[in-house]
């Protein structure tokens, strides 16, 4: 991993804390890191991280809170939400913040570092493509350069996971993706990613890219997977 990706970890249980701290500087990530959500506040204001490991729970200000603030001043940098709630309407609240993905405590530390390389090197491959011309479906419209999405005109704001699935499904209009080819594709094959994530997605972008405009281009085919209809 370059010395120049930089990590905060946000976690206040200090024995937690050590252990993934031990754990990402074994694996080479170049780590700061914080107790507290306030601290955590001014430390991202200051400084551009790569990726961001979250705790909810946290003392000063939550990591929702501290999510959701972030995401207006920065729609692409990865957020791995760390909880101990592990129920959907849960996830689902991370995920409506603006996190990209959510581990369950307890955890292993191996699938942490999993869910973080996943987590880069999309990052990776979103600015590699960045470098592509315009993608036009439809009334939709994407620049690569900016990650920037818009539909009749209006600007569409997504988060990084939203993006890179929204991406995959418009490349090849009409062609069906499988539900176990988008998560192998959007998290990496070494992530286990219950199907429940990939729906709750899918809801997110047709309720920010389908419903506001009177349309239903995001598709369904029940057992098998999804796919962008013109």
């Amino acid at each position: 991993m370059s010395a120049a990706t930089r990590i905060l970890l946000v976690e206040d249980d200090p024995a937690l804390h050590a252990n993934i701290l031990e754990a990402l500087k074994a694996e080479d990530f170049n780590v700061a890191s914080a107790y507290d959500g306030q601290i955590a506040e001014k430390m991202m204001q200051r400084e551009q991280f790569q990726c961001i490991i979250l705790d909810i729970n946290l003392p000063g200000k939550n990591g929702l809170e501290l999510c959701r603030e972030l995401r207006h001043r920065d729609e692409k940098v990865p957020v791995l939400l760390l909880t101990a709630f592990g129920e959907l309407d849960d996830k689902v609240a991370g995920y409506d913040a603006g996190a990209d993905d959510y581990l369950t405590k307890p955890f292993y530390m191996r699938e942490l570092t999993l869910r973080l390389r996943a987590l880069l090197k999309r990052g990776d491959e979103d600015s590699k493509a960045r470098s592509s011309d315009r993608i036009v479906v439809g009334d939709l419209l994407i620049h690569p350069a900016t990650a920037g999405v818009s539909r009749q005109g209006k600007d569409i704001s997504l988060t990084p996971r939203e993006y890179q699935i929204l991406l995959k499904l418009v490349k090849n209009p009409g062609e069906l993706v499988p539900k176990k080819e988008l998560v192998e594709e959007i998290w990496g094959r070494s992530v286990d990613i219950n199907t429940n994530t990939v729906e709750v997605y899918i809801n997110f972008l047709r309720n920010k890219v389908d419903k506001p405009f009177g349309k239903s281009s995001i598709k369904t085919k029940i057992g098998y997977g999804y796919y962008y209809e013109v």
